[in-house]
């Protein structure tokens, strides 16, 4: 069994700051892909930002140069530093992670999701 468990959300005001976490534990043999993604309400969830086990990173158009994603292997985290926060940027964010179990199944496991919300 593996737990994503994310933190760091909250309220902010437009220009802000956050730095969301996101920690797997359990029957971990290797993470593969890390990445956030966030959904508003009557919308899709959609990606904002990934890495891979190699450290390739893609960025979603609307968070380049804003976002920056970044994982210590050691510790099973990932991280997101948000910066010069909009209001479009409120959403609930989650955290997923391509993991590879102690049972030998590989699959994709998401967290519980942080509310983000950008206004003054």
């Amino acid at each position: 069994q593996v737990q994503l468990v994310e933190s760091g959300g909250g309220l902010v005001q437009p220009g802000g700051s956050l730095r969301l976490s996101c920690a797997a534990s359990g029957s971990i043999v290797s993470i593969y892909d890390m990445g956030w993604y966030r959904q508003v309400p009557g919308k899709q969830r959609e990606l904002v930002a990934a890495t891979t086990s190699g450290g390739h990173i893609n960025y979603a158009d609307s968070v380049k140069g804003r976002f920056t994603i970044s994982r210590d292997n050691a510790k099973n985290t990932v991280y997101l530093q948000m910066n010069s926060l909009k209001p479009e940027d409120t959403a609930v964010y989650y955290c997923n992670a391509d993991v590879l179990s102690s049972s030998r199944s590989r699959f994709l496991s998401w967290g519980q999701g942080t509310q983000v919300t950008v206004s003054s």
